[in-house]
């Protein structure tokens, strides 16, 4: 009602603007700091610059690191020419999977029929939690507490039932509609964060707490104390490639498997669950990703599992891949938070102890969400010192589909509060947020609430560089005068530190595994556990190979990630996946150097080429494996209390000025300055997209 009175009052505007320019009315009868309010938002002329550090031009010609190379598959890609999952071309006998879906929140399943569907032309087999032991059918990344099938009870909308396999997709998905099931409502059915709390539905060993300094000593000392709290709402992965798989049975106990996921190592472990197969006779194979942001590390089981069992089952190849509603109904979203905290601090605005409570919702099974929870609870403080911490967590267990990894992992919630806290302090105290957000910066040496040091800590510098390169004090006055004349329009600025530490949050995955061929003609095939999911990882692990090897980049080639060439890989996430592949690359690159060295030695002036043939006839292996694991990390306060949390951080500042239209609620952006420290970048073009991508 309040939108159309606007609309209304904004049309009344506009109109008497027209008149006014006609001379039908004064030119006076609307004030000047009303006429804006007449205006729409218009898509502004778009201008931008990079800045990135310059290597120095007498490196020689085959040292790509440091160079903005074009991404390998760019022209493949803006072409159409790439190959993505479902490009793969039919396959003789093939059958398309169609799923049958959940239409309650949290029933138990009183009747399942799949009679109808098996009656079509063309339908071949019906699949449920039936077709599986009990084991087989529990599965998950972590914890098995999901089902490939739901067995007996669903816990959310869109929980795969079952699944019907036919000669093509219209019909799979036509006869999946005919599965008849009938469901007796179950209750409590619990759907957000408050509704948890209420009922008291937090997974097991929950909640959990980061102690350090005495909290309720720094609060009955404080000048001001505040307590609030804020929230953030999940969001669609949204990747422009749905959730895909085809499975092809090689041999009568072999699988193949090409799935758009980007763990293939955990879909090849849970696919040998599900199909009691050893590991060695199920290979995963990922060439690339149309798009993950998290949405892929562990969700892509959802559709991989029932695709390879039924290949399995029916020994015909089987393909699928989900249409967004299905998409966007089955896999789950970024995790909800909730927090409430109480803050003591200053008179000046000095943070003295923090006591904060994190709730994210989980959704029905816990998939990676302790993993996300730990996250916020380390990130919640950002770029802030703060002496006494108490941080507690709780873990929701809600009627949703299983919420899951997402682009930041936690961080990106946890320093949601963080900014909400420095905010709630600068306005109690009547001062600058820039001034409170320097008072309270972390400095080199300080230690986190997680008791990690911070060895280098430049965010002064990123935010000095920021505030120059914006022209953050001139705008800030700029947005002053607009304001004072402009009674509907209204702009802001904003300023954003943050801090993020690069590990993943579980120890044994910070390891990494690579394979080097070398052919008689000199060329390299590459192989690394990393998948390519747009974001330019091969590109950047072709850059490796191409400085330890002296090789142009042109001789060096990445053709997919494969279970059978690097085994045991971690998920492409968490921000680690150029730094671990790398320096498993660099490690079989520098095995294969140390069995030419006396080639090399022997034929100073030869090429590449003439050194391989040389090394060839000489019986001198062409191949090398490489290995990393990230050392100095796994922390853990009782048991590993001397060790890291995280390798390192990376640290930024982003400065946003936004316009809005106070009638209308309309906004639009003006103008973005980011400036990022990520160390010397091995490809700025690949970081440069990566970080505007990301904003």
């Amino acid at each position: 009602r309040a939108l159309v009175v606007s609309l209304i009052f904004k049309a009344y505007l506009a109109i008497s603007s027209k008149l006014s320019e006609a001379g039908i009315i004064a030119g006076d009868a609307i004030p000047p700091k009303e006429r804006s309010g007449a205006e729409l938002f218009h898509t502004p002329t778009l201008r931008s610059a990079q800045l990135f550090e310059r290597v120095c031009s007498d490196q020689p010609v085959c040292d790509p690191i440091g160079r903005p190379e074009v991404h390998a598959a760019a022209l493949k890609q803006a072409t159409g020419e790439a190959i993505y999952t479902d490009d793969i071309p039919r396959m003789d006998g093939e059958l398309y999977l169609g799923f049958v879906l959940s239409t309650k929140p949290r029933a138990k399943i009183t009747k399942l029929d799949a009679s109808a569907a098996l009656a079509l032309e063309g339908v071949h087999a019906f699949f449920s939690h039936k077709d599986l032991t009990v084991h087989e059918n529990e599965v998950g990344p972590v914890f098995h507490d999901e089902h490939v099938f739901a067995a007996g009870e669903v816990h959310c909308y869109g929980q795969i039932v079952g699944a019907v396999a036919a000669d093509n997709k219209a019909l799979a998905q036509r006869a999946s509609r005919l599965v008849r099931v009938e469901y007796e409502d179950l209750s409590p059915v619990i759907v957000t964060i408050e509704q948890a709390i209420e009922h008291g539905s937090y997974f097991p060993d929950y909640p959990r707490y980061v102690n350090k300094g005495n909290v309720t000593e720094a609060f009955a000392q404080a000048g001001h104390t505040y307590e609030g709290s804020c929230r953030m709402g999940g969001q669609e992965h949204f990747y422009l490639e749905t959730h895909a798989a085809v499975a092809v049975p090689r041999d009568s106990d072999e699988l193949e498997l090409f799935c758009s996921t980007q763990h293939p190592s955990e879909v090849q472990k849970l696919v040998a669950h599900v199909t009691s197969l050893p590991a060695h006779r199920v290979v995963s194979r990922a060439k690339r990703l149309g798009g993950g942001f998290g949405g892929k590390e562990s969700r892509g089981i959802s559709v991989a599992l029932p695709v390879a069992l039924a290949a399995y089952r029916l020994r015909r190849p089987v393909r699928c891949m989900l249409d967004r509603d299905e998409d966007m109904l089955i896999t789950g979203t970024r995790h909800p938070f909730l927090f409430k905290y109480k803050v003591a601090f200053s008179r000046d605005g000095l943070i003295t102890a923090c006591d904060i409570e994190c709730y994210n919702n989980a959704g029905w099974s816990m998939d990676l969400s302790f993993s996300v929870l730990e996250r916020a609870m380390y990130h919640f403080e950002k770029s802030y010192r703060i002496p006494n911490v108490r941080v507690g967590g709780w873990v929701c267990k809600t009627n949703l589909s299983s919420n899951t990894a997402f682009r930041g992992f936690g961080g990106p919630q946890g320093m949601f509060a963080g900014e909400h806290i420095i905010r709630d302090v600068a306005r109690i105290v009547g001062r600058d947020v820039l001034d409170v957000m320097r008072l309270n910066f972390y400095r080199t040496g300080d230690t986190t609430h997680y008791n990690q040091q911070l060895e280098h800590f430049p965010i002064e510098r990123c935010l000095d560089d920021c505030l120059q390169q914006s022209r953050y004090h001139e705008k800030r006055a700029e947005i002053a005068k607009f304001n004072r004349e402009n009674r509907w329009r209204k702009r802001r600025v904003a300023v954003i530190p943050t801090k993020y530490g690069i590990a993943f949050g579980v120890m044994h995955l910070n390891q990494a595994g690579s394979l080097l061929n070398v052919y008689g003609d000199g060329s390299v095939l590459l192989s690394h556990g990393g998948v390519e999911i747009g974001q330019g990882l091969n590109t950047k692990m072709i850059q490796c190979a191409a400085r330890a090897l002296g090789i142009p980049s042109e001789l060096i080639h990445i053709s997919e990630t494969a279970t059978d060439k690097v085994p045991n890989t971690s998920p492409t996430a968490a921000s680690v996946g150029s730094d671990i592949n790398g320096m498993a690359v660099l490690d079989a690159c520098e095995k294969l150097n140390k069995r030419l060295a006396p080639i090399k030695a022997a034929l100073p002036q030869g090429t590449w080429q003439e050194w391989i043939n040389k090394a060839y006839f000489d019986r001198v292996s062409l191949s090398a494996t490489g290995f990393y694991a990230m050392p100095g990390i796994g922390y853990h306060p009782e048991t590993n209390p001397n060790a890291r949390t995280y390798s390192y951080y990376t640290n930024g500042v982003g400065i946003s000025v936004v316009e809005i239209d106070c009638l209308t609620g309309d906004h639009q952006v003006l103008s973005t300055d980011i400036v990022m420290d990520i160390g010397s970048s091995i490809n700025p073009a690949i970081d440069i997209g990566q970080i505007e991508g990301a904003f």
